[in-house]
């Protein structure tokens, strides 16, 4: 048995077990970990792994757009809805254009957004501690 296969074995029972604060965690970074891998495919000038990078950023921010609770969210799920739809727009003209700055734009978005969520997962877990 591989390490390799250890390791995916350890990625799918992690996701299995995760929560939802730490699936949409794993989410944004796996969004940005491909809009960075798109842009160093853009300087190499590997337009294959640009496509297949931005493709995967692009299906994983449609998931979290797909995920929005709007009668939960109100009026912030709305706001994400049309960030995620920006996002989405940027990711289609990079790969359209070959350009990086629209994945500069939404590599950002997504850094922020994370770091929102990371404190709001750390705020709720200390308001409300597991048994």
């Amino acid at each position: 048995m591989s390490g390799n296969h250890i390791a995916n074995q350890y990625k799918q029972m992690s996701i299995k077990t995760a929560n939802r604060g730490q699936l949409l965690i794993m989410l944004y970074e796996s969004a940005i970990q491909n809009i960075r891998k798109a842009i160093i495919s853009i300087e190499k000038n590997n337009l294959s792994t640009k496509g297949q990078a931005i493709t995967k950023a692009h299906d994983i921010i449609n998931e979290l757009a797909n995920t929005l609770d709007f009668e939960v969210g109100g009026e912030i799920a709305k706001d994400l809805e049309r960030l995620y739809n920006f996002m989405i727009e940027q990711l289609v003209k990079a790969n359209i254009e070959k350009s990086k700055e629209p994945l500069l734009a939404v590599q950002k978005l997504l850094e922020t957004l994370l770091s929102a969520w990371k404190e709001a997962i750390i705020s709720f877990n200390k308001e409300n501690p597991r048994p």
